[in-house]
């Protein structure tokens, strides 16, 4: 959430200045001075905006315009979770309100504190990445840096898993979270869930990732566990400090955090993670983390998180390819809703190319049988 990442808010997403600063001043204490609203541009679902008002600053987060589907982007959900979360969790924010009062903003939506760090996208410079010699790595010098070194890469990558098996090791029900979701049959819920949602939204043909689609119906695994799961935890969704990569400052959008089975969690995970036989397009897509995706392969997160977990991947290739095809749905379901009119964000206009690829990346890893 670096103030670097905020534009102008996007035409037909414009909040109400005067309406949004009346309710804020009414309801958080020692809010005075004129507002200003910039919007976090990343993110294809809920919208994230920075509100600066007076000496203070905030994020508001809200559903997406032209929403139908309430439980789908459930902001009091959201806002009750990371009231719980974040006492035990350090990289979840503080939530700070939650306003049920649609003629704010034109839906219910909740504040939060503003957390700052790095989001490592595309290829890191020498002038936004971090000095690497905080990693106490005895081969690298002052200047070493995500660009030129692996061991540095690593380092980041191994703190991106570790961060991950953490929270999959928190107690959820002493934190008051075990009603969020029912572990049992958990997988068996997630590939017929996705599997409707696919079909429910879709515009094109795709036919391998039809065929991706029948095999994981058709091998569905037991739960391998029950844990909190972020369910889209990846690298444009983490915040690290910019002094020390092996940190983390934020772990954001926990609008699908729920109570399921923790390898389906890192098979999404896994699912954004390209590589080069993917294509240049797929790599440079401007969300992904290049600088790591070219450098680090996907089994060796694999490996890591076995290691930090002691849970066992074995069968990773079946999580890795309901991961792909989760996040294919996803696409699809943003694009059905800019076909339909709903959105206006022309970055959704070339999401059927996207769903298609994501399709050929799955049928291929099932076909050679591995990640």
């Amino acid at each position: 959430m670096d103030k670097a990442e905020t534009r102008s808010v996007r035409p037909g997403e414009e909040l109400d200045a005067d309406k949004l600063a009346a309710y804020l001043q009414s309801e958080l204490p020692n809010v005075a001075g004129p507002i200003s609203i910039k919007q976090f541009p990343g993110g294809s679902s809920n919208l994230t905006y920075l509100i600066a008002i007076g000496d203070a600053e905030y994020v508001l987060r809200r559903p997406p315009f032209g929403n139908t589907v309430k439980s789908a982007h459930d902001m009091g959900r959201e806002f009750n979770v990371l009231s719980k979360l974040s006492a035990v969790y350090p990289p979840a924010p503080k939530p700070l309100l939650f306003c049920e009062d649609e003629s704010v903003t034109g839906s219910e939506f909740y504040m939060m504190e503003r957390r700052n760090g790095l989001i490592i996208r595309g290829n890191v410079s020498e002038r936004h990445a971090s000095n690497c010699s905080t990693l106490n790595i005895a081969d690298l010098n002052s200047r070493s840096d995500l660009n030129s070194s692996q061991a540095c890469r690593e380092e980041v990558c191994r703190a991106f898993v570790r961060n991950l098996a953490d929270l999959h090791a928190l107690d959820y029900a002493s934190a008051g979270l075990a009603d969020l979701g029912k572990p049992e049959g958990y997988p068996r819920r997630q590939v017929e869930g996705w599997t409707k949602r696919y079909f429910a939204a879709k515009t094109d043909e795709h036919s391998e990732l039809e065929t991706v689609i029948g095999w994981l119906n058709s091998s569905i695994p037991p739960e391998s566990g029950a844990s909190l799961v972020h369910n889209d935890y990846k690298f444009d969704n983490v915040m690290l400090d910019p002094q020390n990569l092996r940190s983390i400052t934020a772990v954001l959008d926990w609008e699908m955090v729920t109570v399921g089975d923790p390898l389906m969690d890192l098979g999404t995970t896994l699912g954004y993670w390209m590589s080069a036989d993917a294509g240049e397009d797929m790599m440079n897509m401007p969300f992904n983390p290049y600088v790591l995706m070219a450098n680090i392969p996907r089994r060796l997160l694999a490996d890591m998180y076995a290691e930090f977990s002691g849970r066992d991947v074995s069968n990773i290739l079946y999580y890795y390819v309901f991961g792909t095809f989760k996040i294919a749905v996803i696409c699809q379901q943003i694009y059905a809703r800019f076909v339909k009119g709903m959105t206006r964000d022309t970055r959704f206009a070339g999401f059927a190319s996207i769903v298609g690829r994501l399709g050929t990346i799955a049928r291929r890893a099932v076909d050679r049988g591995r990640v």
